[in-house]
């Protein structure tokens, strides 16, 4: 004769539902309590700085979750957890805002910003991507999203990145970072720029922006660039109009590399004769490559 009562030992479904409620307050706990944290930072940090946004910093965080994570959860919603926690407590600490290149045709651009910049964070959607990069400047915005330039950019939104005023902004994201939602249409990756640094993170790219007065083919750029030390792994040029002498030229470098680098003097040197300027314009901490199916192991 059956009997519907639990065998000794199985918990029941009531008790299974008591224990996730435990789990849920601990949690909510921790939330709070990290709150607290964030808004010691803010305090700390005080008036002095306009943007408290430590792009480096959090993708050491989520990589280091990434690596820790076991079970069936799936890392892509991890990781937008924590990115949704992130740009909630940068917004504790101060004024946070962000401006989206996201025209009509170009939505998906909004989507990916709003997975890495958190669903209540004041968000602006503008017709370029320059207007973008201008927003940033002039401080109404903290962070502009801006395409990953392509190689028929008509007016590149990166060739205003090149200069060494301290007021301009520097790329210092690269969007997704833990992978693509569920966002409208397939517009690519984007760039986020900000008047913040760039902090190594141990797996980086760094852009850097040449204008030549004279040609030169890439493979003698690539080599250049490879025999100082510093891996090209990326070009997209920019010819600038008969007004503009020269052109312009971006290249994505397999490193961390800051803008006192001495491997860049190496550079400049050999190529004394073609170059006009060089700029480090940003850079990025690498993506993170999830599974197909976002789950670890």
């Amino acid at each position: 004769m059956s009997s519907s009562r639990p065998s000794a030992g199985k918990p029941t479904i009531e008790e299974l539902r008591r224990e996730i409620d435990e789990i849920d307050d601990t949690i909510h706990d921790l939330l709070m309590r990290r709150t607290l944290v964030a808004e010691r930072i803010g305090a700390v940090k005080g008036s002095q700085e306009r943007v408290f946004l430590r792009p480096g910093r959090e993708a050491v965080i989520l990589r280091r979750l990434v690596a820790r994570h076991t079970g069936n959860f799936p890392l892509g919603a991890l990781v937008r957890i924590w990115r949704e926690m992130i740009a909630t407590l940068t917004r504790l600490q101060g004024p946070f805002a962000v401006s989206v290149y996201a025209p009509e045709d170009r939505r998906g651009f909004w989507d990916v910003a709003r997975d890495h910049f958190g669903s209540f964070t004041p968000m602006t959607p503008v017709p370029t991507a320059i207007t973008a990069v201008r927003a940033v400047t002039d401080g109404t915005a903290a962070v502009g999203v801006v395409p990953v330039p392509a190689e028929d950019d008509a007016d590149p939104w990166w060739r205003l990145l090149m200069s060494n005023d301290g007021k301009t902004p520097r790329v210092v994201a690269r969007l997704p970072f833990g992978g693509r939602g569920n966002g409208r249409g397939d517009d690519g990756d984007a760039f986020a720029i900000a008047l913040v640094p760039n902090e190594p993170t141990g797996d980086d790219r760094t852009l850097v922006a040449v204008e030549l007065v004279a040609d030169i083919s890439r493979g003698r750029l690539k080599d250049t660039f490879d025999a100082c030390g510093l891996p090209a792994v990326g070009f997209v040029s920019w010819f600038a109009r008969d007004s503009v002498p020269g052109s312009l030229l971006l290249v994505e470098i397999a490193d961390f590399v800051d803008a006192h680098d001495p491997r860049l003097g190496a550079f400049a040197d050999r190529l004394s004769e073609f170059l006009s300027r060089l700029n480090v314009i940003g850079g990025y901490a690498v993506p993170l490559t999830l599974p197909h199916d976002t789950k670890k192991g």
